[in-house]
C-alpha cells in the first residue's frame, strides 16, 4: 500500500510491521533484522534459540520485543547512520557481512568472501586477514556462532 503522501504504509498497520525485502536471509541479518514470526516462524523460532545460546540467556528469558529493541540500538544511529564495528576477520562466523578493501561488502562464508551485488554474490574471494570493518550488527555475531545458518541466495553455492 502507499500512503497518500507517497509513503509505504504496513498492510498491518496495528500489529506494527513493515515487509523487508532482501536478497537474502545473511543480507537480513546485517540490516540488524530478524526471520519474522510470522511468515518464518520454524526459522525464527530457530533464531530465538541460537540467540539463548550465542548470548547465554536462560532459555525462555529474553522476548522478541527485547531482541528488536536490541537490534534496533545495534544497528542504527540517531541520524539514521548504519552503526559498524570492527574485529579481526578470523574471529568473524559464517554469515556476518564485511566490507573489503574500497568498502565493497561481503558474506564471510568459510575461507572466502563472496562480495554482494544486489542481484547475487559475486565469485569469492580469499577471506580477508587482520582487522575488517564489520557490517552485522554486534548482537548477530552470537547468534551465528551458536550455529543459525542464515539461507543465502543460490549465487552463494557457485
Amino acid at each position: 500500500m502507499t500512503h497518500p503522501r507517497g509513503k509505504y504504509q504496513s498492510p498491518q498497520p496495528k500489529r506494527g510491521w513493515v515487509p523487508l525485502f532482501f536478497l537474502d536471509e545473511a543480507v537480513g541479518l546485517a540490516a540488524g533484522h530478524r526471520p519474522c514470526h510470522y511468515c518464518r516462524r520454524a526459522d525464527a523460532a530457530r533464531f530465538m534459540e541460537a540467540w539463548h545460546d550465542g548470548h547465554q540467556c536462560l532459555a525462555g528469558s529474553v522476548l522478541t520485543p527485547e531482541v528488536d529493541k536490541c537490534l534496533h540500538a545495534a544497528r542504527v544511529t540517531r541520524d539514521r547512520e548504519q552503526v559498524r564495528h570492527k574485529a579481526e576477520a578470523s574471529s568473524l562466523p559464517d554469515g556476518a557481512f564485511i566490507q573489503l578493501a574500497g568498502g565493497q561488502p561481503a558474506l564471510i562464508h568459510g575461507d572466502r568472501a563472496l562480495p554482494y551485488r544486489p542481484g547475487g554474490y559475486a565469485p569469492p574471494v580469499t577471506r580477508p586477514m587482520g582487522v575488517v570493518n564489520v557490517l552485522t550488527p554486534k548482537p548477530i555475531l552470537p547468534v551465528l556462532s551458536a550455529g543459525y545458518l542464515p539461507q543465502l541466495h543460490p549465487s552463494a553455492a557457485q
